[in-house]
């Protein structure tokens, strides 16, 4: 059952493995298969060698409904339920430690700048989400005030958090975010990200549905602290 979904996260797995966005068994990524029917990785299982079998359904309440035997979710995925409760556009829901965007969460540095058109029409800005002890409900009750205008949120101290009305969708907004980080880093230590103008920033933004980009948008605001 869901053998094309499961080959899917499988795939999005070993990306995220490949590009050095999780280590050791970090990371995990949910989809929406029905009402209150959730595909959910394992808990404890590196996304090298993640299999069919490490991959099984749970409910919005985090029980499992079905799955190979011994088979548990990472308790992190409760963050993932809580982007499922509060935004019913949401398809899927990954979570990951790409390096340049956390390190923007581990500096306690929103990642704001409107520089980059392609993400100013995707994401916008990256809001950070206090900290949250992992594995409470501390972190679902940090993301939530962020979730109905963020479709990407970092993590404080922690890491990344992108959604998406499908799973394709969800991982490229943890690319958007994680080049944008890069190209944030790269244009600071070159004298400093310089805005596109507003009126631009607007028009662009006003361009999203002719590009078929589904989701939330903060608009040009900005969290700098």
């Amino acid at each position: 059952m869901y053998e094309e979904l499961k080959e899917q996260i499988i795939d999005i797995c070993h990306r995220l493995w490949q590009k050095g966005w999780v280590a050791a068994n970090d990371g995990n990524i949910t989809v929406k298969v029905g009402e209150n029917r959730y595909l959910a990785t394992q808990t404890g299982v590196s996304k090298a060698f993640i299999t069919p079998d490490k991959i099984g359904v749970i409910d919005g309440g985090f029980n499992v409904i079905d799955g190979a035997e011994g088979f548990r979710p990472s308790s992190e995925i409760k963050m993932h339920l809580r982007c499922y409760k509060e935004r019913p556009d949401v398809g899927a829901v990954v979570h990951a430690h790409p390096p340049a965007s956390t390190g923007f969460a581990c500096a306690h540095v929103p990642l704001d700048d409107y520089c980059m058109i392609e993400t100013v029409l995707s994401i916008g800005s990256v809001p950070i989400a206090p900290y949250g002890t992992p594995s409470t409900y501390e972190v679902p009750d940090a993301i939530a005030p962020y979730l109905p205008e963020h479709d990407a949120i970092l993590l404080e101290n922690h890491g990344a958090l992108t959604v998406g009305a499908d799973l394709i969708t969800a991982y490229y907004r943890m690319e958007t975010m994680e080049l944008q980080a890069q190209i944030s880093i790269n244009a600071r230590l070159l004298g400093g990200a310089v805005d596109i103008s507003r009126e631009n920033i607007d028009r662009l933004i006003g361009m999203r549905p002719q590009y078929g980009v589904t989701g939330k948008h903060p608009g040009y605001k900005k969290y700098r602290k």
